[in-house]
């Protein structure tokens, strides 16, 4: 998603290696917003992405141990993703933003989390800021976090304030469900005009990266559940 609100996006896509790619060749190619399935991979192979077998040794050898109990269960923290979410200002004060997946291990066929969904996973409004999200999909797309969290700035929170009362919505939404706060992990980062940034998440275990003109850092982020602390 650009400073012009253009915006891009697959999901279902299957023996690409880099659908982000695609995803921004959709905003830029097509009059769509969001290509799934077998259309997001006829779109891939005639924009010239090379259909490949991605499927690793050890990934395949790991899911076949799994198929003995198929017991679908994400753990929080436990690798099973590789989310990856990305917000910048440029020099002109422009912001965008991306994110990208391969989704939960052993989740559903079909299943779409909030990595591909503009506003739950990423969303960028260049009069105000960006945010994008990590963790279990569906806990963000239940409150469309990253437009809540550019919404609370344009409210006057900043960038760290609005992700902690997103996350703050979470749990409270978790715990109507009566479901377990342990059981689930999300975290968001955010961006403003400024230049001011924030991070926050449900329990320890999220990091983020900040890049400036001082160079690389990556930082621990906040978290709201004190397990055993």
């Amino acid at each position: 998603m650009d400073e012009f609100s253009n915006i891009g996006a697959v999901a279902c896509l299957e023996h690409i290696k880099h659908p982000i790619s695609v995803a921004r060749a959709v905003m830029e190619n097509t009059p769509h917003v969001f290509l799934v399935g077998e259309g997001a991979l006829n779109f891939a192979l005639s924009q010239g992405f090379p259909k490949e077998n991605l499927l690793v040794a050890d990934s395949e050898k790991e899911w076949k141990e799994w198929l003995k109990t198929s017991n679908y269960k994400p753990v929080a923290n436990i690798e099973n993703h590789d989310t990856i979410g990305m917000i910048a200002l440029d020099k002109h004060g422009n912001l965008s933003g991306a994110c990208t997946t391969s989704g939960l291990a052993y989740k559903m066929h079909g299943r779409v989390g909030d990595s591909p969904i503009i506003g739950a996973g990423l969303y960028v409004d260049n009069e105000i800021g960006a945010a994008t999200a990590t963790g279990h999909g569906e806990e963000v797309i239940r409150i469309v976090g990253c437009h809540l969290v550019v919404e609370l700035m344009r409210q006057g929170k900043s960038p760290q304030q609005a992700c902690e009362e997103a996350v703050a919505r979470i749990i409270r939404l978790t715990k109507l469900r009566n479901k377990k706060l342990e059981d689930i992990q999300v975290g968001f980062i955010a961006l403003n005009k400024s230049g001011e940034y924030g991070a926050y998440c449900v329990q320890n275990g999220f990091q983020f990266a900040k890049h400036d003109h001082s160079g690389n850092t990556l930082i621990d982020a906040n978290y709201f559940l004190k397990v055993g602390e």
